[in-house]
Order: C-alpha cells, then sequence, then structure tokens
C-alpha cells in the first residue's frame, strides 16, 4: 500500500511580525505543495528520501512528527515546488512538509493541532503557526496566534497581483532571533494597531480599500524594520515599493522579509504586466503561484 499526502505553501499577506503579540494575520495558500509519498519497507526500517533538498533538516522533520520511534516504511518529501534554481523561494516548505507528513503517517488530514505542535518543535518554539494554518486549511484566511483560530475571507473582487520573487533566500529564524534581542519600540505598538485595520480591510472584500490600507501598513511596517533593525525592505523590497507607488500600484514583501517574496497589487492586470516588464532588473522574476483554495489532501493507492 502507498500513502501519499500533499499540503500547500503560504504567503502571508497582513500581520506579519504583529501576529506573534496576538494581532491578526492575512494569509493566502498557494498551489505549490509539498508531497509525502509513503510506502512499505521492506527491510522494517525508516529511510527518508528528499528530491528538493538535503541535509539534516530531513530527518528533523521525521523526528518532529514522528518523536523517538520512526516509522518502518520509506518516505519521500518532496518540496521541489517550494524551489527556484536551487534556492527556497520562502513560501513555507516546512510546514506544508510537517502536515504533508503528518498526516500521511494517520491517512487523515484531520492534523491541526499536531501539525502545529510538530512544526513548534521542529523550529525550537518559535513561529506563529500561520503557516501551519495555511497547509492544513487552504484558501484566504484571517489567523489569531493565541487559539491559532482561522476564519476563511473571499478574495476581493477586481484585486489583480503577482507574487515576484527576489531572488534572495531569507531566514525567517533570522529575523525572528534578531528581533527577540532587540528592545522594542513604539513602532511596535503602531503595528500592532495597524494589523486589525489591514485585517478589516481584507474581510470587507472591497479592492480599493485594500489597495488604500496598505499605503499606511506599509509606512508603519518600513518603521518597525527600521527600528528594530529588521531590514524587511532589504534586497530589493524598498526599491520595488517605491516604484509600484509611483505607478499608482502596491508591493509590499511578504511575511518576514529580508527576501524570499513580495506582492505586488494593482486593479489592472495589464498594468501589473507592464510594471513587471519595465522592473525586471529589481527582481529576479514573478514567482508561478496563485491562490490555494484545498489545503491537505491524502490519498491511498
Amino acid at each position: 500500500m502507498t500513502v501519499v499526502a500533499s499540503a500547500p505553501g503560504k504567503i502571508v499577506l497582513a500581520g506579519e511580525y504583529a501576529v506573534l503579540w496576538d494581532a491578526p494575520a492575512v494569509c493566502m495558500a498557494v498551489d505549490r505543495r509539498a508531497v509525502v509519498t509513503l510506502r512499505a519497507s521492506t527491510d522494517g526500517e525508516c529511510h527518508v528520501v528528499t528530491p528538493g533538498f538535503e541535509g539534516e533538516d530531513r530527518l528533523r522533520i521525521v523526528d518532529a512528527v514522528s518523536g523517538d520511534s520512526r516509522p518502518a516504511c520509506t518516505i519521500e518529501l518532496d518540496t521541489r515546488a517550494f524551489m527556484d534554481d536551487g534556492n527556497k523561494t520562502g513560501i513555507g516548505s516546512s510546514a506544508a512538509l510537517t502536515v504533508a507528513l503528518l498526516a500521511a503517517l494517520e491517512e487523515s488530514p484531520e492534523v491541526y493541532h499536531e501539525a502545529l505542535a510538530a512544526h513548534r518543535r521542529l523550529q525550537g518554539g518559535s513561529g506563529s503557526g500561520v503557516d501551519v494554518a495555511a497547509a492544513v486549511h487552504g484558501g484566504l484566511f484571517e489567523y489569531e496566534m493565541p487559539t491559532h483560530s482561522v476564519r476563511a475571507l473571499h478574495w476581493p473582487v477586481g484585486l489583480a497581483y503577482r507574487v515576484i520573487w527576489t531572488g534572495i533566500p531569507a531566514s525567517t529564524a533570522a529575523q525572528l532571533a534578531r528581533l527577540a534581542a532587540g528592545a522594542a519600540h513604539a513602532s511596535r505598538s503602531a503595528l500592532l494597531l495597524a494589523a486589525p485595520r489591514m485585517r478589516d480591510a481584507w474581510r470587507s472584500g472591497d479592492a480599493d480599500r485594500v489597495l488604500e490600507e496598505y499605503i499606511s501598513y506599509i509606512g508603519v511596517l518600513r518603521q518597525f524594520s527600521v527600528d528594530h533593525d529588521l531590514g524587511i525592505f532589504d534586497a530589493g523590497h524598498e526599491e520595488m515599493t517605491d516604484a509600484a507607488m509611483v505607478n499608482g500600484l502596491v508591493y509590499k514583501p511578504a511575511g518576514a522579509g529580508g527576501g524570499d517574496v513580495g506582492m505586488l497589487f494593482g486593479r489592472d492586470e495589464a498594468a501589473l504586466d507592464t510594471f513587471v516588464e519595465q522592473h525586471a532588473g529589481m527582481m529576479h522574476g514573478v514567482l508561478p503561484c496563485t491562490l490555494e483554495p484545498a489545503g491537505v489532501r491524502v490519498e491511498t493507492r
């Protein structure tokens, strides 16, 4: 018997960092999926195959999920959909892999709270869990860390987007460690006030309101980054943000920033494509991915 499970990646659209202090985040699952395949082991031992990445992380994920007793089967952990030119694109591969592995081992998609605990072990206790929520539930949603609650949202009619890949991988763990080591500044309080306003704009379903609210939100996020020395707008995000504003569009780093991906928003698909073409030198390119409505899936063959 073969069990195959898959789970989507994620992009945090608003509430980054603020979610760690109980403010709401808005997140979308994307249609790049981690795939886990379990097959019988001929020798009764656990074998791990990892197309897409190498190193000890592959065993850490298995141990975080299974504990002290590795399953006696061959496990294929496939995260190639999360890579570009050999680099991780920063759209939640470890959470998606954790969710898919748990679902495959249990032959069930009902793994949310177990996956939250397992991924937290994998990350040494850090992180909000929003990436796990995306991997389990899929879709566009708002998320709050204290209760791990997920509320589904509808994509605003007329809101177009492109996912921009900087070509520079970033470490969320390193960003969080830097934040924890520094002192809190007034801009942290400002971000905690801005995050619910951004959530409310997404909740309204009004594309114009979302775009307008991002203008002030991005300003707050920029000051938060400067005050806490996080470099959220490094790796070309700063230049893209400014260029988008000049062109009547909205651009922001996604999630922890400092590299990985950003989101370009506007009301006109052609305007987004023109902007991407004219500012190709500021980015690695568009990362082909879209909103994924489905969360974790499991099938037995």
